[in-house]
């Protein structure tokens, strides 16, 4: 199951990474708790549209593109949710219910 609040913690943690900042630095220039930024980043609070601000000014990233991120990750994890699976030859797919015919 797709989860924003997941994903968005995921690109905010590989912005903040990839500026080589620590969770400290982030937490004093958003002015927001270290602990609360870090339970968003690991998708476990949802971020406020004032506090996602905030952490987009810290990082010195634009909203569009944090947002522009979390939606190209969400597309391409429907996509692989969508993918229909491999069935073995031989066996029939009834539902949820997987049949052999051997």
């Amino acid at each position: 199951m797709l989860l924003f609040r997941r994903t968005l913690g995921e690109v905010l943690r590989a912005a903040r990474i990839e500026r080589g900042l620590t969770l400290r630095e982030v937490s004093a220039e958003a002015r927001v708790s270290l602990g609360y930024i870090s339970e968003i980043e690991r998708g476990q609070k949802e971020a406020s549209s004032e506090l996602l601000a905030s952490l987009c000014a810290a990082l010195d990233l634009p909203l569009s593109q944090v947002l522009r991120d979390v939606s190209d990750a969400a597309a391409v994890e429907e996509s692989l949710l969508a993918a229909p699976s491999a069935t073995p030859i031989g066996v029939k797919r009834t539902g949820d219910v997987v049949a052999s015919a051997a």
